[in-house]
């Protein structure tokens, strides 16, 4: 099956797929899912063949900081390299951008490995966000 991951303005099938993983999945609380910050972010979706959302992710600026979040792949996909492909397809972006110094994420503890790969190195402390345990991630760009 062929997935293609692009730049979208479509929020809502972002926001779907986002309330399926985080919200049904791993009951993150929905008013700490949705946020002001999806007006500014740059948004990504990956579509399957037939169209359907089945991985989303996005990019906040703060400064010289690209900040990745809200990274998910729909469960049928996973394991497929689909969350892979959109952190490369994220990096890439920031890449674009000169005034990005650094990549920044906030990794699920169980995906900090996940993150390693790519380079992205554990700063702080852990700390909770929507009821799990993270810790910040950051990637000299």
């Amino acid at each position: 099956m062929s997935i293609t991951i692009c730049k979208t303005d479509d929020i809502k099938a972002c926001l779907a797929l986002r309330l399926v993983v985080f919200v049904e999945e791993q009951n993150v609380p929905l008013e700490e899912e949705i946020d002001t910050f999806d007006d500014e972010a740059t948004h990504f979706l990956a579509q399957d063949e037939a169209g359907a959302a089945v991985g989303t992710a996005r990019i906040i600026e703060a400064g010289e900081i690209g900040k990745i979040g809200r990274v998910c792949v729909e469960k049928s996909q996973r394991g497929a390299g689909l969350g892979a492909a959109l952190i490369e397809t994220c990096l890439a972006d920031l890449k674009t951008r000169p005034h990005i110094k650094t990549a920044k994420l906030g990794a699920q503890n169980h995906a900090i490995g996940f993150y390693e790969r790519f380079g992205f190195r554990v700063i702080g402390d852990e700390y909770m966000d929507g009821g799990i345990p993270h810790h910040d991630m950051v990637l000299a760009l």
